[in-house]
């Protein structure tokens, strides 16, 4: 990806902020919130970012690869640069290609031809037809027969993870949490200070204090926001998908209620995982792997997650979950490490939070377990003052 903005989130939308609507229980929708939109109208605003980061991962491009004035202090969101033009034309020729072709289904989406490059490849490279293949498993994981598989039932490795943990006694025990560490951005080499908020059963706000402004992520029991600096929304909220992997994120802080939270387990078959390198590992050594059980979650309101639970300790290592958007699912991805015990509990003190618009690492340095917490914390966020 273009890192010439590093800081600049991915949101520079092909619009411009209209005038502030006043708050109501139905979402605002795209062609409400921003000026110019003329293709991907009728979709809430986070649906709408998350599509401006789907098609940044998939040319690899930044926000002020296509934005005119983005990442400056005068942006023009609403102008039209020709690779804005270019982008609503192929936004179309892909709707009608999954219309004509697949019912309507995004079985075709921008990464399916362009795979990071700007110009889709036409030619294949023999390199790559002779050498080991990278396997891209699929968002939807085939169930595997656990007597051919050897794989234990989804319940097993679902219990076998709350025992590493410390067991339901402990976890219950656990009703609240405030932690203090540090976040770093991918491409960046300093470090800004994070503040977590956390309350049972699926209560948590995440702050970090970026030098430009902070990035919050809260989650209230009923409504979830995002606050970015330098973008062309400041806050939104989450909606369907999205607002489910927001209360998905919560209940992993407090993960005795992870069982419960799907309707739906499928065991799908092993497979083997890099881990995030922690303590005084050398930073140019290949990472380690680990073996995992993979097990797919889905539920009545369509939300899709998979998680990789390590065969050998039981610790949950990875979870990917998946929202929609218009022009495809938008991934995150959470990687867990570090777990070290808090009031007999084990917490992972590190973990990489990589989503559509950057990636963060965060290390935690401190944690009050059952700690007095503000209910404010977990409602709509609030820049600070510079």
């Amino acid at each position: 990806m273009n890192f010439s903005f590093k800081r600049l989130f991915v949101a520079g939308a092909i619009a411009t902020l209209a005038p502030a609507q006043n708050q109501t229980a139905k979402p605002e929708m795209s062609e409400n919130a921003f000026k110019n939109i003329q293709v991907l109208k009728g979709i809430p605003v986070d649906e709408f970012m998350g599509t401006m980061g789907l098609f940044s991962g998939a040319l690899s491009v930044c926000c002020g690869d296509c934005h005119t004035g983005a990442g400056t202090d005068h942006p023009d969101w609403a102008a039209d640069p020709p690779r804005k033009v270019v982008a609503r034309r192929m936004v179309t020729m892909v709707n009608a290609i999954n219309k004509d072709n697949f019912r309507g289904r995004q079985v075709v989406t921008c990464w399916t031809c362009h795979r990071g490059s700007q110009s889709p490849a036409t030619t294949p490279p023999l390199d790559a037809i002779y050498s080991t293949p990278v396997f891209t498993p699929p968002d939807v994981l085939p169930a595997a027969p656990p007597a051919t598989s050897g794989t234990p039932p989804a319940d097993q490795i679902l219990s076998k993870y709350v025992q590493a943990l410390g067991g339901a006694d402990n976890l219950a025990k656990l009703t609240s949490y405030t932690a203090k560490g540090t976040s770093m951005l991918f491409g960046e080499v300093k470090a800004d200070p994070i503040e977590i908020y956390a309350k049972a059963p699926d209560l948590l706000a995440t702050i970090v204090h970026q030098r430009e402004g902070d990035l919050a992520r809260t989650y209230n029991g009923r409504e979830a926001w995002v606050m970015l600096p330098l973008t062309v929304v400041k806050e939104y909220p989450l909606t369907g998908s999205a607002l489910d992997g927001a209360k998905l994120d919560s209940q992993l802080a407090f993960p005795g209620g992870l069982k419960q939270f799907f309707a739906n387990w499928k065991v799908t078959f092993p497979a083997s995982i890099p881990v995030i390198k922690t303590g005084n590992a050398d930073p140019d050594a290949p990472p380690e792997t680990r073996d995992v059980y993979v097990i797919q979650a889905t539920d009545a309101s369509g939300l899709l997650a998979t998680f990789y639970f390590d065969t050998q300790n039981g610790l949950l290592l990875r979870m990917v979950r998946y929202a929609n958007s218009a022009v495809g699912r938008v991934p995150t991805q959470i990687d867990f490490a570090d777990y070290r015990p808090v009031a007999g509990v084990r917490m992972p003190f590190r973990w990489t939070y990589g989503w559509v618009s950057g990636r963060e690492e965060y290390t935690l340095t401190e944690v009050q377990p059952n700690a007095a917490v503000d209910m404010a914390k977990f409602n709509k966020p609030v820049q600070r003052t510079k």
